[in-house]
């Protein structure tokens, strides 16, 4: 009966060109624009690392001025000073921990007709790797030995390695950065975390970095941070050390803990090492640690801004203005259809099977119109990826997107023949067949 009911639709739309052809537009305009604006909203409010999400947890300390918040209500930095995150590395009171910030690094490369490149470095410890799921195409991450001796060892991205190698194992060779020779331990796999929620202090939604560097080099290369620093007073001094001996909060610090109970240990630990900073003259505020997991830290960051929301909200009610459009047009389309709907009742048809039929027609429009509209949400986020550079992580459409483009494709067009549908089969036959 379907595909007896589909022969029908498609036999009648072919007659109505240009009445099917508005239809199928206003159903794909509608479409192609919502799903538009919620590819956009779906990747930036995802959860970057779903298996670990509710391990990992964000450290927040306030060291910030006795005489403001750092941010209203009375809340702490989003990052952590020099030597508060290297005395909580030293005491490694969670299963793993992990520091690190954004550096720009020059990369010269061995071809002599190679010119020096600025890259961007992410300055850290071997634990990021495990902690954050990081895959590896070749090799892997340098050793804890490399961190404690401070070695000149270095990961790759794909994309440098591409650059450097032509994509080759690389493992064991050497680059040049800051006029020092590093060795190759690792090359990434593709890797692009969206959110970058590890360090969304800097680039929430930019390419993760081009090399990775052990976070001990930091004093012997005086690597400067690339990135968000905030400061509540000046440094001692103006030199690096100084930079790093003072209450200027530059560096990202997580935490895995694998249970609540963890959870709730380590909080202790924080407000008894914060309690020990304060006999020294530091962290002069009231106690205010805060360890929030990833769930948690993308939504007090605000990495789904309420504009991107309003603007999802304003997407769905142009679609609801094109589908009442598109009520408009079936209706009209159907009682053109008078005379055949009362031969049709008038020679046994029932309203259940016309009903049917024409609901199947409208389903026709509906798939019709959702995929036209597919092929315009696809040009609309190239538009996208063409106005902002950095959205390519965000301005991407996967096939669940599409997969939910046609249903709701579907649906609204189900739903806006409902009415003409209903409306055509309840009246009498008697009245088309005496016109006729």
């Amino acid at each position: 009966m379907f595909l007896y009911n589909l022969r029908l639709a498609l036999l009648s739309l072919k007659r109505d060109p240009i009445l099917t052809a508005l239809m199928i537009g206003a159903v794909a305009i509608g479409i192609g624009m919502s799903t538009t604006t919620l590819a956009v909203f779906h990747s930036m409010s995802g959860n970057p690392i779903p298996d670990k999400s509710d391990r990992l947890y964000a450290v927040q300390l306030d060291n910030w001025s006795p005489n403001a918040a750092y941010d209203e209500p009375n809340e702490p930095p989003t990052q952590v000073t020099y030597r508060d995150g290297q005395a909580l590395m030293k005491a490694a009171k969670a299963p793993h921990q992990n520091l690190s910030f954004t550096s720009a690094l020059v990369l010269q490369s061995d071809k002599p007709d190679a010119k020096p490149d600025l890259v961007v470095a992410r300055v850290t410890y071997n634990d990021f790797f495990s902690m954050f799921e990081v895959p590896f195409e070749y090799g892997g991450p340098w050793s804890k030995e490399a961190d404690q001796n401070a070695e000149q060892v270095a990961v790759l991205n794909q994309e440098q390695n591409e650059k450097l190698f032509g994509g080759a194992n690389s493992v064991g060779k050497e680059i040049v950065l800051n006029n020092r020779r590093f060795r190759v331990v690792g090359v990434l796999k593709k890797w692009a975390p969206v959110p970058k929620f590890y360090d969304l202090e800097n680039d929430q939604f930019g390419d993760p970095e081009d090399v990775f560097v052990p976070f001990n080099l930091v004093s012997s290369m005086q690597l400067h941070i690339n990135g968000n620093n905030s400061c509540w007073g000046p440094p001692a001094d103006n030199s690096f050390e100084g930079h790093l001996n003072s209450e200027c909060v530059w560096l990202q610090y997580w935490v895995e803990l694998p249970t609540t109970a963890d959870r709730d240990a380590y909080h202790d630990f924080l407000d008894g090492y914060v309690n020990e900073q304060k006999k020294l003259g530091r962290f002069q505020r009231p106690l205010n640690n805060h360890l929030r997991d990833v769930t948690d830290w993308l939504t007090y960051n605000h990495v789904v801004s309420k504009d991107s929301k309003a603007l999802v909200g304003l997407s769905f009610m142009f679609l609801a203005v094109c589908m009442l459009n598109t009520i408009g047009l079936i209706l009209a389309k159907f009682l053109r259809r008078s005379g055949e709907i009362g031969l049709r009742r008038a020679v046994g048809a029932s309203k259940m099977a016309l009903f049917r039929q024409y609901l199947v027609e409208t389903g026709v429009i509906g798939v019709s119109g959702g995929l036209l509209g597919v092929l315009l949400g696809w040009g609309g986020l190239a538009g996208v990826r063409h106005l902002i550079s950095d959205s390519g992580h965000i301005a991407r459409l996967d096939w669940s997107m599409v997969g939910l483009s046609l249903l709701l494709a579907l649906a609204s067009s189900m739903l806006a023949g409902l009415y003409p549908a209903w409306r055509v089969v309840r009246i009498p036959p008697a009245i088309y067949l005496k016109v006729q």
